[in-house]
């Protein structure tokens, strides 16, 4: 009755015990992953694809990452454009702004945000979106939000903001535009007040719940390898802050993450 949607297991973390990690995560009632495709080539961002295709469970999205921004190049948009026709794609992502370690520089990161908008509007899919602002800064989270105003609401697809770490106003910005918003196991941990802050003000229907595996194990992982079977202490926190159960909180994010991308099959199952 959970799902993680949000993992990155393509990651050299798992290399070794890949296929044991996803049978925890069954093992767990963890029922869907949705496996993020990034990375400096087509062929490292199809590996979300590569799973999907081992996996009837799992998903798959496609995308540049702010980070690898710098790689882009109408080649790489060309493939992507094939990639996104690929059956089990259901999401464009994760793009968009990182100014807290300008991996690439900023107006890169910014052009190579708009042309996958465009490019995703044209494949007809959501985008899943990563904002993380310069320390002591709500610079990317502005311009982020600003750019799917003008750029993206407009299309009517929607889209999510993942591991979400803004402000209870940024949330209903995004609220405001027909966004869904994702928590990660970072809401957990003891200085993410600001989080949880936020986590309170979004309606149960329009929340979604996320590993981001390999990364931010959730306590009492923290400091460990995260992974998908994680996902239920971020539904247990949520649960505590809204006062509902973990498994309540695991449905209504499942069949949220059903509806949002139409896969209603799997919904009218669970």
């Amino acid at each position: 009755m959970f799902i993680d949607s949000h993992a990155h297991l393509e990651g050299e973390q798992f290399d070794s015990d890949r296929e044991l990690v996803i049978s925890r995560a069954r093992e767990a009632g963890i029922q869907t992953i949705l496996a993020i495709g990034n990375g400096e080539t087509p062929e490292a961002v199809a590996c979300g694809i590569r799973l999907s295709e081992q996996y009837d469970f799992i998903y798959a999205s496609i995308g540049i990452h702010p980070h690898e921004a710098a790689f882009a190049t109408d080649n790489f948009f060309a493939e992507m454009k094939k990639l996104a026709k690929r059956p089990k794609v259901i999401a464009w992502g994760e793009i968009g702004l990182d100014y807290y370690y300008d991996h690439s520089p900023r107006d890169i990161q910014q052009r190579v945000f708009l042309m996958q908008m465009e490019l995703a509007r044209s494949a007809k899919l959501p985008i899943i979106i990563h904002c993380r602002p310069s320390e002591g800064s709500e610079n990317a989270w502005d311009e982020c939000l600003t750019s799917i105003q003008q750029h993206w609401v407009s299309s009517g697809l929607g889209g999510i903001l993942h591991c979400f770490t803004g402000t209870p106003t940024h949330a209903k910005r995004a609220l405001d535009m027909g966004f869904m918003i994702s928590f990660a196991g970072n809401i957990t941990f003891p200085k993410a007040q600001q989080i949880r802050e936020a986590a309170k003000t979004v309606p149960l229907d329009r929340m979604l719940i996320e590993t981001d595996s390999p990364f931010l194990a959730p306590i009492p992982h923290r400091g460990k390898r995260n992974e998908p079977a994680f996902v239920k202490e971020t539904a247990r926190k949520i649960g505590e802050l809204l006062g509902r159960s973990a498994e309540e909180i695991g449905s209504a994010t499942a069949n949220n993450f059903y509806r949002f991308f139409s896969l209603h099959e799997k919904s009218n199952s669970i």
